[in-house]
């Protein structure tokens, strides 16, 4: 059974820190592309940063650029989000999500595309 478990997520003032981690399962984890999405109420899901597991490489979006960190380790099936410099506007649902690597095309194009997604932890960032 595929599982994807997102925890860290909470309440943070603006300009602190939170630490998203994602608990994978049931599939193999290097084939994979694993991305965060958020999804703020009233708003459309937005795609935040991707790590493909078998290159290392890695996906941003604009708006989190040089404040948010994705990383993933291997041995453990775990992906990490490192989130710097919260502002207001990062409160949201994030979501974790899995995709087979051959089918990853951008954060725009998987945001309604990912084969498999977590329940999300919610993080709220107050001014």
């Amino acid at each position: 059974e595929v599982q994807l478990v997102e925890s860290g997520g909470g309440l943070v003032q603006a300009g602190g820190s939170l630490r998203l981690s994602c608990a994978a399962s049931g599939f193999t984890f290097g084939h994979y592309a694993i991305g965060w999405f958020r999804q703020a109420p009233g708003k459309e899901r937005e795609g935040v940063s991707c790590i493909q597991n078998s290159n290392r490489e890695t996906y941003y979006a604009d708006s989190v650029k040089g404040r948010f960190i994705i990383s993933s380790d291997n041995a453990k099936n775990m992906v990490y989000l490192q989130m710097n410099s919260l502002k207001p506007e990062d409160t949201a649902t994030y979501y974790c999500a899995a995709i087979s690597q051959i089918a990853w095309e951008s954060l725009e194009y998987n945001k309604n595309a990912m084969d498999y997604w977590g329940k999300g932890t919610l993080v709220t960032v107050s001014a």
